[in-house]
């Protein structure tokens, strides 16, 4: 996916009153969420909310209606997919708090009718459909970047994201592969960030004192810029951090990169994920075979599109990819 196509338009957005077959037009589409205390999900919800309300003004579909648990917990979201499924939703989106606690409420979905499509935090469920990028090779990358910047090796601070969530589990297992393949390198500490800023500088600084000299941080996004305040805060020495594509910490990095030289890369899975989600249900209501199984790749900020990237993404915001119809249908073309 290339920064060209970050943040694109309401031109990008808007879907023609053909673009889709006239079946879907009485299908009604809800977004089941667990959590939007970040950046992240702030712009995937608002991703959704532009290209679903377009594709209800323009006839694709009858409703497209997002939904968010107060609490990040798998039984409020369960009850949540239950409710949805009394108000006669087609089809559910869901971002989940869980990969198999809400497994059950799922196949009531399921036996009820209704489509489900799980992305980024995915369900194991086998009658849900999961979009997902490769989370696992996501984390190994950040450590195979670190060995390239940093041949001696060293103690490395790692920020995980929500406690057991899908996504937090798999870019953590893909970071312990990257440390076992560069023994150099040794996870001096770990803490959970929840991918927020405020989260992890708060935990960045607590554990601090107790470490000895850290030459990088592998993170899992909405974490890199608390991070950098907490080991200012400290008068540490700052650490290559490798950040997950928010502008606080991409304008961060720009600043640093003029101060000083500052060198790193961003990656992370875009917001706009949802949209891709919301046209995957459509084509499913609509009759089209999709795969069980996407995956979609993740976006990367390097120190040549850093600036592009900046540009493109507003402030308190995230660089991102909105997906239209047609990307859905090449997504799904590529996973057949």
């Amino acid at each position: 996916m290339t920064i060209s196509r970050l943040l694109l338009g309401a031109a990008t957005l808007a879907v023609t009153a053909g673009a889709a077959m006239a079946e879907t037009s009485d299908k009604r589409i809800a977004l089941s969420n667990n959590y939007a205390g970040n950046s992240w999900r702030q712009a995937m919800l608002q991703t959704f909310e532009e290209v679903g309300g377009q594709a209800v003004s323009d006839g694709v579909v009858a409703a497209a209606d997002a939904y968010t648990t107060s609490e990040n917990q798998a039984t409020e979201q369960a009850a949540q997919i239950q409710n949805m499924i009394l108000q006669g939703y087609d089809a559910i989106i869901l971002n989940a708090a869980s990969p198999t606690a809400l497994n059950g409420a799922v196949e009531e979905a399921c036996n009820a009718g209704v489509t489900v499509v799980s992305f980024d935090g995915i369900v194991t469920a086998p009658c849900a459909w999961r979009i997902a990028v490769d989370f696992k090779a996501m984390g190994r990358e950040q450590v195979d970047y670190l060995a390239d910047r940093l041949p001696e090796g060293g103690n490395l601070l790692e920020i995980r994201g929500l406690a057991g969530v899908f996504v937090d589990d798999e870019i953590h297992a893909g970071i312990e592969d990257g440390v076992a393949a560069h023994d150099k390198f040794t996870i001096a500490g770990s803490v959970n960030g929840d991918w927020a800023q405020e989260v992890a500088q708060k935990a960045v600084a607590g554990i601090l004192p107790s470490l000895p000299e850290i030459v990088g941080v592998v993170t899992q996004g909405g974490d890199g810029y608390g991070a950098a305040e907490a080991f200012k805060a400290a008068g540490r020495d700052m650490p290559l951090i490798v950040l997950g594509n928010r502008q606080d910490e991409m304008a961060w990095w720009a600043e640093q990169r003029d101060a000083n030289g500052y060198e790193t890369m961003s990656l992370s899975i875009a917001p706009g994920v949802a949209s891709l989600a919301f046209w995957v249900a459509q084509q499913i209501l609509d009759g089209q075979e999709v795969p069980k199984d996407l995956v979609v790749p993740f976006l990367k900020v390097t120190q040549d599109t850093l600036d592009e990237a900046l540009e493109s993404t507003p402030e308190g915001s995230v660089a991102n990819t909105v997906y239209t119809l047609d990307d859905a249908k090449a997504v799904i073309a590529e996973a057949k």
